[in-house]
């Protein structure tokens, strides 16, 4: 059983993504509006937030914003349909994965799966001794799941340690977009605006963990094919 936050202030949507998931045994709150949506954000740790753009008070930009702030709970932003700068921007404010509207339960269904699947992986069975990845100054801890560059620990979304992750345990093995898009959200690509996911979260990442992002140490492209992490 998870924990899911649905924030949409289409209340006949909201009764209908609350029911299926909790038939199949979620914990479901709803809130119905950006202010809302924050507080109980704030109240408690959701494995899910599924969250709409359009909203009263606070749009899901802001409100993606501010529980950035505070917590890394993965969030899922719906948007317009065919409106990739949407997209884009949400996941620029912090947002880890987009559905667009209008959107069937079974899709809903399997991006929430696809989340709290990955995110049982990264729990299970805890280890004594730490996987702990060292690439100068940078350390990641798979099991606590935190990032340093030095002393400094480096604040990352669930989708940006996820990225980070695959391409330092597997390093100067170039990945493609489409192989990114698959393997860290379990997606197949159906539009350019799906591949663009994942230019944005290494542009991003880039970001925090490089000292200089436009001339980056440890995230790099590969031209025409896609990116990987150096080992130095």
């Amino acid at each position: 059983m998870a924990r899911i936050l649905v924030v949409d202030d289409e209340k006949l949507i909201v009764k209908g993504i609350r029911f299926s998931l909790e038939q199949d045994g979620h914990d479901v709150d709803c809130a119905y509006d950006g202010e809302e949506a924050i507080n109980y954000a704030k109240e408690k740790e959701y494995d899910v937030v599924l969250l709409d753009l359009m909203l009263p008070k606070f749009d899901g930009y802001e409100v993606c914003q501010a529980i950035r702030e505070f917590s890394e709970m993965p969030i899922i932003m719906l948007t317009a349909k065919g409106n990739d700068m949407d997209k884009i921007l949400g996941l620029e404010y912090g947002a880890d994965d987009y559905i667009t509207k209008p959107f069937n339960i079974l899709e809903v269904k399997a991006r929430i799966k696809a989340i709290l699947r990955r995110n049982s992986k990264k729990n299970r069975n805890g280890r004594d001794e730490s996987r702990i990845v060292r690439v100068g100054d940078l350390k990641l801890d798979q099991d606590s799941r935190r990032v340093f560059i030095g002393e400094k620990e480096i604040n990352l979304t669930a989708k940006e340690f996820d990225l980070l992750e695959l391409l330092a345990c597997n390093p100067n093995k170039v990945y493609s977009r489409e192989q990114l898009l698959a393997d860290v959200w379990e997606n197949k690509v159906s539009d350019t605006g799906d591949v663009r996911t994942v230019d944005v979260h290494v542009r991003r990442l880039r970001e925090k963990i490089e000292p200089s992002p436009s001339d980056p140490k440890y995230v790099h492209t590969k031209w025409g094919v896609g990116y990987f992490f150096r080992a130095q």
